[in-house]
């Protein structure tokens, strides 16, 4: 049960990207703000300065569409997981904290799903499709060249064709891994529990 009681009424509310994990902003609820978040779906807080409920975007159409809510341990602070409409502050930021709101290496995993939905859809004209069609003996070839052109393109001093390369090794080995039923999370794991 939530405890309004700690500070006069408010809880803080920390708003986190539901799919690229940054810190979006923090506001604070009401019961009243935190009832009606839950019943619309659009995070609303307890604005201080207006003495008023707030939705975020009911004046710019940048909302925040709720995934899910948590309480912390002492069950006096929020965090709420939301996909935003838009851009955040009333800067123009991203976030209110200044960061750029994008998924960065976790851009991997989206590549991956594409990957499989590929497999799964099997659509004409996609060169994954192709490779699919072709077999894992094909897949591994491909990550094995890649692997090669990357290794020759190591010994120059030319960044972005270095970078090409890694990325063509990269996307193939996704392919490679989606084709054997597992994920890159799979690989991050294997590596986690080497690290320990």
């Amino acid at each position: 049960m939530l405890d309004f009681n700690k500070m006069n009424g408010l809880l803080p509310a920390v708003v986190q990207d539901a799919k690229t994990r940054r810190v979006l902003m923090v506001g604070f609820m009401n019961a009243e703000a935190y009832q009606k978040t839950v019943d619309t779906q659009l995070v609303t807080f307890f604005s201080r300065t207006k003495n008023r409920l707030w939705t975020k975007g009911e004046e710019s159409g940048n909302y925040l569409d709720v995934v899910s809510i948590a309480e912390d341990c002492d069950h006096d602070t929020l965090l709420i997981l939301a996909k935003p409409r838009g851009v955040v502050c009333h800067t123009g930021s991203d976030t209110c904290f200044g960061e750029s709101n994008t998924r960065g290496i976790l851009f991997l995993e989206d590549l991956q799903n594409l990957i499989l939905a590929r497999k799964q859809e099997m659509p004409q004209g996609s060169y994954t499709t192709k490779l699919f069609t072709q077999g894992i003996n094909r897949i591994a070839q491909k990550v094995g060249e890649e692997a090669v052109e990357l290794v020759i393109e190591s010994k120059d001093n030319h960044r972005d064709l270095f970078l090409g390369e890694a990325a063509d090794l990269l996307y193939h080995l996704l392919v490679l891994l989606t084709q054997k039923e597992c994920t890159l999370s799979d690989v991050v794991k294997v590596l986690e529990d080497r690290h320990k």
